[in-house]
Formats: C-alpha cells, sequence, structure tokens
C-alpha cells in the first residue's frame, strides 16, 4: 500500500475523490508526521503553494503531480531532487481560459468598466457597441488551450490567425506565422491574445516593437504569464493611445502591488491571474490524476502523461 500525499486546499476532496483506487492511501499534508512521510513517493500539490520544507520532508519522493499548468517556482526549487519526476496538469484550462479570453476581449471592446462606473455615478450614456463577428484574434503560443479557443472564436464569426515556433498548421486558423514574424502578425490583429509559456524565449516577447506594430484600435489580452509582456512598455502605449485598450490576467509580480501604475490605467482591464480556475476545477483535473496514479503504481514513470523535463526553463 504507497502513502500518497495531497497538499491543497482542497485536499479532503482530492483524498476521497481518489480513495477508490487500489493499492494506494492518500493523506492531506496537515496530517503528515515525520515518521509517515519517510516512506511517501508520490506527491499531489497545488505547485504554487508548495513549501520547500514539504520537499525536504519527503526523502523517498519519486514523483510529483503538480495540480497546475505551471511549475516554474518549483522546478527552481534546490530541494527538489534531481531524480523526481514532475508532471503537470495541463490540457483541462480550455474551456476556463477560452471563457476569460472572452471576457477580457468583450469587456474592452465594449468599455464595460466604464458603464460599470456610469451606473454607480447614476449616469445614462450610450456608445456605439463594436462586434467580435469578422475581427481578427491573433492567438500567439498554439498549444491544447488554444485550441479550445479557436474554436469559440469561430463561433462568434471571428477569424483566427496564431504564431508558434513549432507548429505550422492548425484547424480553424487561417494563417500561423512564424515567431520571428510576430510584429507583422500583431499588425493585423484586432485581439492579440498572449498564451505563449514562460521561459527565457519568451520574456517580453510582447515589447515596444510589437506594441508598436499593433493598430491603434487594437487589444491586447495576457493571459499566459506576466513576464511574457513588457509592462513597462504598455503601459506607455496604453497612455499615449497607441492601443484601444489591454486586459490582464498576469502580472510580472504576483500580487499586483498596490502602488504599481497598471491599476490606475482607464484603459486597461486588471484581474487577478484567475482565468485557469474554475468552479470545477478538482473534477476537471481527476481523470488525469487517475489515469497517471495507476501508471505511477505500474511503475511506468516514463509513461506518465504532461511529464516535464528536468531542463524545464
Amino acid at each position: 500500500m504507497k502513502t500518497i500525499i495531497v497538499h491543497d486546499d482542497a485536499a479532503d476532496w482530492y483524498c476521497s475523490a481518489l480513495a477508490d483506487l487500489p493499492g494506494c492511501r492518500f493523506v492531506p499534508s496537515t496530517a503528515v508526521t515525520s515518521a509517515s512521510a519517510m516512506d511517501v513517493e508520490a506527491l499531489i500539490a497545488f505547485a504554487p503553494s508548495t513549501p520547500a520544507s514539504l520537499l525536504e520532508s519527503l526523502p523517498a519522493l519519486r514523483w510529483i503531480h503538480s495540480l497546475t499548468a505551471g511549475v516554474d517556482r518549483l522546478m527552481a526549487m534546490p530541494a527538489l531532487g534531481r531524480g523526481v519526476a514532475v508532471t503537470t496538469s495541463s490540457g483541462i484550462h480550455g474551456p476556463q481560459m477560452s471563457e476569460m479570453a472572452f471576457l477580457l476581449m468583450l469587456a474592452a471592446a465594449r468599455q464595460f468598466p466604464a458603464m460599470i462606473a456610469n451606473q454607480a455615478a447614476a449616469h445614462w450614456e450610450r456608445w456605439p457597441q463594436p462586434l467580435l463577428l469578422n475581427k481578427t484574434a491573433c492567438i500567439v503560443g498554439l498549444g491544447a488551450i488554444a485550441e479550445t479557443l479557436v474554436e469559440r472564436c469561430r463561433a462568434f464569426g471571428m477569424r483566427v490567425t496564431g504564431v508558434s515556433s513549432g507548429r505550422s498548421d492548425m484547424a480553424g486558423v487561417d494563417r500561423i506565422y512564424p515567431r520571428e514574424a510576430l510584429r507583422e502578425a500583431a499588425a493585423e490583429a484586432d485581439f492579440l491574445i498572449v498564451l505563449v509559456p514562460y521561459a527565457a524565449s519568451t520574456h517580453h516577447l510582447i515589447d515596444a516593437s510589437v506594441l508598436a506594430s499593433m493598430k491603434r484600435s487594437s487589444i491586447l489580452i495576457n493571459l499566459s504569464r506576466g513576464g511574457c509582456v513588457d509592462e513597462d512598455a504598455l503601459c506607455k502605449a496604453l497612455r499615449a493611445g497607441n492601443l484601444f485598450a489591454a486586459g490582464c490576467d498576469v502580472f510580472s509580480q504576483e500580487p499586483l502591488p498596490s502602488d504599481n501604475p497598471l491599476w490606475s490605467l482607464p484603459n486597461l482591464i486588471v484581474t487577478p491571474h484567475v482565468g485557469g480556475w474554475s468552479d470545477v476545477y478538482a473534477e476537471q483535473t481527476v481523470p488525469l490524476l487517475r489515469r497517471n496514479l495507476q501508471r505511477f503504481l505500474a511503475g511506468d514513470i516514463d509513461g506518465l502523461e504532461n511529464l516535464v523535463s528536468r531542463n524545464h526553463a
């Protein structure tokens, strides 16, 4: 019987939902003692909040499954042993990330925050409401989330283009630009939606030159990581009116400090990194968790889904 620790606010729920798997005993991290941790080989954890002390307390650890897609902080921990396999929950976030993209696109394009402010002031003001129909959405980063988003964009009658360093075709995408042609792709976009993973090669991928290439009527949506966008350059572009608006769910420093100038831009919508969340998030993760648990119990470490390279940057 293998003991598997669960470190998450919903740890009790996960322990109950997975309890029927044979050969496993699931224990919340809050119930683990130093003695019981000695033989633990597997950890299911919410990666951003996993403390180094937990990893250090598990000398027999062989596998961590992250309940998030991002594992940057986890992979940078010295306490993470080189022999520990890490898997992510990538691939489950398409529905919620796509809906967040639409929330930000519609709210920014229609100036919805101004309507909310008018409601608070009991002020009646009308202005033309732009449509998504026939607009071009350019998706930077054509992974699993993009596949779901493309379907939604098509349902709204949008034209879809993409920017990718690894894909040359995708169903529903009219044209895919190589990453070196990012400025050309941005120049024709009504909405530039950033979904690319964060790495050294994508740090400030959306920089001043990309923003300058965009139309003054266009809108930037960042759902990836804060570091993918040069926030100082974005501030300048929005203040100068070189972009109509932006919607950002992620920032280079989180929580976003109260004195950060991004808060005060009237044409920027700030959301607190909730794009990947949903009210059924735990249920969304369980099928993938079950498949990986079965492979782990069978000794098939190399066959785990979403296995992260230990060269991960």
